[in-house]
């Protein structure tokens, strides 16, 4: 016999026979017919316990970019059951949505308002300063000169240093 005549034949995948629920199907095809992108889908409270995100913003889109910043959201993260343990992200930006999201454990009464406008304008930032590509095609976000952009904050050394000390206080 010759190693032709050894070959097994070729082994299918298995068949994944699961399908989902009627109802989990109906909600899903409601939600991929909604035409706004999807994250405009949830409504995150701009007012806090102790902040507000809006008056905050704002004054901010009043004194550092001319009110340039139109129809932005912005708004509380989700509150999550446990903190975080290794890394936390104060502020995220959705520029093709105008979301902002600010994370819910800054909405904290040992936790200065200088330092939560700083988070707010270095998310603003980003919708004005454009991101750099490197030669291989990588994105660069923090790059020099949103670096140079982000110390033209009022607070800026003292939020670094106030987050720098702080940090251990939102992780687990």
């Amino acid at each position: 016999m010759d190693a032709m005549s050894k070959r097994q034949p070729a082994r299918k995948p298995p068949v994944r026979r699961r399908t989902p629920k009627p109802a989990i199907r109906t909600r899903k095809r409601y939600l991929a017919a909604v035409r706004a992108p999807f994250q405009r889908q949830f409504e995150f409270a701009s007012d806090g316990r102790w902040f507000d995100l809006r008056a905050i913003f704002d004054r901010i889109n009043a004194r550092y970019f001319r009110n340039r910043l139109r129809d932005y959201t912005i708004g509380w993260g989700r509150r999550r059951r446990e903190r975080p343990k290794i890394t936390i992200v104060f502020g995220s930006i959705q520029e093709e949505d105008r979301v902002i999201r600010i994370h819910p454990l800054l909405d904290r009464q040992f936790v200065p308002p200088w330092y939560v406008e700083y988070v707010v304008f270095h998310e603003m930032l980003h919708a004005v300063v454009p991101d750099r590509y490197d030669s291989t095609g990588r994105r660069i976000i923090h790059h020099e000169g949103f670096l140079k952009r982000e110390r033209r904050f009022r607070h800026y050394r003292r939020s670094r240093e106030w987050e720098e000390e702080n940090l251990g206080r939102f992780l687990r």
